[in-house]
């Protein structure tokens, strides 16, 4: 009797999808990522110029994902895009260093970290957990994964906070999957 209740509640558990928002700089390849993750084929884009939004269903966990423009100007509205989110997914190129982190972060416009860090300081996204794409690892010279903690300083989150750095290609959807089985195995 107790299996049966657990699967019947954990059935409406699922009904409503969950929201993800998906952020980082400009070019990291979050748009490629959100449409391999839907379609599971490569579709280059343009820079988005706001947003694209689209329902998912991976690994049982049902989604609506929000990818929201990287470049300069848009990163002042990512905040209105975190209330009510569930998650965050935030995208780095790995194969453009200099962008990774600075050397200044108070004077900071311009650096995956700095911005990681302003997206995280919401209170809207205190406790969800945070999937980080290391993208571009199929470019040679990428860091890897353990570098990206290191230069994103990973080791400043708070202890509570659950986070997971997974690398991957958005171009040929290496390590997408595994990303997300994360993510659905630690959303609430």
């Amino acid at each position: 009797m107790g299996i049966f209740i657990a699967k019947l509640f954990s059935h409406f558990r699922h009904s409503n999808p969950a929201r993800v928002v998906m952020v980082g700089l400009d070019a990291a390849g979050k748009t490629t990522i959100l449409y391999r993750a839907k379609l599971n084929e490569t579709v280059l884009s343009n820079a988005t110029l706001g947003f694209n939004v689209e329902k998912l269903e991976i690994e049982g966990l049902n989604l609506t994902l929000w990818d929201v423009g990287g470049q300069r100007k848009l990163r002042d509205l990512w905040q209105y895009y975190y209330e009510g989110a569930n998650a965050l997914i935030y995208v780095v190129d790995c194969a453009d260093r200099n962008r990774i982190s600075c050397k200044s972060p108070e004077r900071c416009i311009e650096c995956a970290r700095c911005e990681l860090a302003n997206a995280l300081a919401s209170d809207f996204l205190s406790t969800v957990p945070v999937l980080i794409f290391a993208n571009k690892q199929d470019i040679p010279g990428s860091a890897k994964p353990d570098e990206i903690a290191q230069l994103l300083g990973v080791a400043d989150f708070p202890s509570s906070r659950k986070w997971h750095i997974q690398g991957c290609c958005a171009v040929t959807g290496q390590g997408i999957l595994d990303g997300f089985r994360w993510l659905a195995a630690n959303i609430s």
